[in-house]
């Protein structure tokens, strides 16, 4: 069996553990690890694994797992896709989706490639299961209630704030889909807190919660890497009231970031070119191996 050969484009707290996702399947080889600064200063478990600047250096590659911040992806994904190589991503602004499709679907189909986007836990695996969901029960009201846990995406976005040195954004459930951010940030010398505070208060991210900026003398004595998510749905079966669903996971969320990335990047595979959300996708498509067989294992 021919394996995928699959590198990863970025190497921060999703990059790391996308690899050891990858270590772990069998249906794929890791062809390199894309970094700004190369093969300088590596982390010890790259030792053996080929780390370079571009991905033209890499050779023949199958997939690009982007591990970027959400706000770059739509510029890497569109420069590996015009070089015949399928992309995955877990962008996660989720009123941008539409418009990062439609953005992507244009490129993908023009250079014969795959790009599938949102490829987290959410947006991505659970837009499966909210999906399942609202068909299910195609009347009702559904909730996603995130939390208590470190957002990677919202914390990326505080430390691009100019005088942040350091940052956490924990999303708290308050309930009925509503959230609370309480974002911890180190200042570096010379700026003014209230400044960062309307900054991070004001980004897209956070603008539409209750937020809450606290300075603290040391970031890294608070970070927890868990999460999780309730889904719950009540809803309407036909004309019959009251069916109600619900869905619940604690997870660490960089790993499971990394693992539905990886099984997005073996979809890639089994696609007319194109740009797809995880909801168009098949689920046996993430699977390895053969269809038959797991369908004769999970129907």
């Amino acid at each position: 069996m021919k394996k995928i050969r699959a590198a990863i484009v970025g190497y921060g707290n999703i990059g790391r553990f996308t690899l050891e996702a990858l270590q772990a399947a069998q249906d794929f080889e890791v062809a390199g690890i894309v970094r700004r600064a190369g093969a300088e200063n590596c982390p010890a478990e790259l030792k053996d694994i080929k780390v370079v600047k571009d991905i033209r250096e890499l050779g023949d590659v199958d997939v690009a797992i982007l591990s970027t911040p959400t706000r770059s992806v739509e510029s890497y994904a569109k420069d590996i896709l015009a070089l015949g190589i399928n992309t995955v991503d877990s962008f996660d602004i989720h009123t941008q989706i539409p418009a990062l499709r439609k953005s992507l679907q244009e490129v993908a189909k023009a250079h014969n490639t795959v790009s599938i986007i949102s490829a987290g836990w959410d947006p991505g695996s659970d837009s499966v299961v909210r999906t399942l969901m609202q068909a299910i029960a195609p009347k009702g009201i559904s909730y996603t209630n995130f939390g208590p846990g470190m957002s990677m995406g919202h914390t990326v976005a505080v430390k691009s704030k100019e005088g942040v040195k350091a940052a956490l954004s924990m999303t708290i459930p308050v309930g009925t889909g509503i959230h609370r951010r309480m974002v911890y940030v180190e200042l570096e010398d010379g700026y003014k807190f209230e400044d960062v505070e309307r900054a991070i208060k004001t980004d897209p991210y956070f603008a539409s919660d209750e937020t809450h900026v606290i300075q603290v003398p040391c970031v890294d004595d608070l970070k927890d890497m868990g999460h999780g998510v309730n889904l719950t749905r009540k809803g309407v079966s036909g004309k019959t009231q009251n069916q109600l669903f619900e869905f619940n996971m604690h997870i660490n969320n960089p790993a499971l970031t990394g693992q539905v990335l990886v099984c997005a990047a073996r979809a890639t595979m089994r696609r007319e070119p194109g740009c797809y959300t995880m909801i168009e996708v098949p689920v046996v498509d993430l699977l390895p191996g053969d269809k038959d067989e797991w369908i004769g294992k999970l129907v």
